[in-house]
């Protein structure tokens, strides 16, 4: 068994980043610059977002981040991203979700210019990604992606099961390793309401775990020598720890892990990679990659 680390790839391809803007720089280039728009104080947002702003720092990045309380309007929100799409230094920028009850995502979304929107989830940016066209692809399928390349993990003609649909992992990772250019792989989407998903996962070659149920995959889902890559992260509570609370993911690590090839640990696997492919889209934002 082989473990991924998701952490010291991260810090790898932070450092490839920062060098490359350290060179876009000396040559008289523009300093990438990402901006990130926080509503509340939603305690596990507020810490992903500065963990993006200590990973804007890491690669050479300027930063900014906006700050509204909770009862912000929409209207008001959406008056921010127009001044965002509007401003020239900013190469990107996320509205970090959830947002309050009264606002709909959706609508703030589909505000932000698609060329600006370094997460991925706007729907041309979905429409392209689905049809493998040059976009921005949302992070998590990204940095899971990367994993895969990194550690040499063969994918195609691979059998992959992917646990989970949402928007913002499931079905884009499910487009993404079906493309040739990408993972090349047969790909089945299980969920909640699966029949077979025991039979399905028992058959895989790759499992993507991103189904939001602490310890759901268990070591009679797994064949022996399958790569499992662990999205999940399940606040659950903890006396011991500080915080009283620790991360657990979607597969019941200790026993599901003498049957693996490779596995990721949570924390330490996809989590620090999310945050790096934002910086990733971030660069190609600066540097017009995808969008003139």
């Amino acid at each position: 068994m082989e473990l991924i680390d998701g952490k010291a790839t991260a810090a790898t391809i932070k450092a490839e980043i920062k060098q490359e803007v350290d060179n876009i720089v000396a040559q008289g280039g523009k300093r990438p610059h990402l901006a990130a728009i926080l509503v509340g104080h939603d305690g596990g947002s507020e810490t992903y977002v500065k963990n993006k702003v200590l990973a804007c720092e890491a690669c050479g990045f300027e930063s900014t981040l906006i700050r509204f309380e909770d009862d912000i309007t929409e209207e008001e929100l959406l008056a921010c991203v127009a001044k965002l799409n509007n401003d020239d230094d900013v190469d990107g920028f996320i509205v970090q979700l959830p947002l309050p009850k009264h606002i709909n995502e959706q609508r703030v979304i589909e505000a932000i210019d698609y060329r600006k929107d370094v997460d991925g989830f706007h729907p041309i940016n979905v429409g392209r990604m689905a049809i493998g066209l040059p976009c921005f692809i949302s992070a998590t399928p990204l940095g899971i992606l990367t994993l895969l390349q990194r550690y040499n993990i063969p994918t195609s003609g691979q059998k992959c099961v992917i646990l989970g649909r949402s928007n913002i992992v499931g079905k884009p990772m499910a487009q993404l390793m079906m493309q040739k250019q990408y993972g090349d792989a047969t790909v089945t989407v299980c969920h909640s309401r699966s029949k077979t998903l025991k039979e399905e996962c028992q058959k895989a070659d790759i499992v993507i775990a991103a189904i939001g149920k602490p310890n759901f995959v268990t070591a009679d889902m797994v064949k022996e020598g399958a790569t499992v890559i662990d999205v999940g992260t399940t606040r659950v509570p903890d006396a011991t720890r500080k915080s009283g609370f620790r991360l657990n993911g979607d597969v019941k690590f200790d026993e599901v892990a003498p049957k693996c090839r490779y596995i990721t640990p949570v924390p330490g696997g996809v989590g620090p990679m999310t945050i790096c492919m934002l910086m990733l889209n971030t660069l190609a934002a600066g540097k017009k990659e995808f969008y003139k």
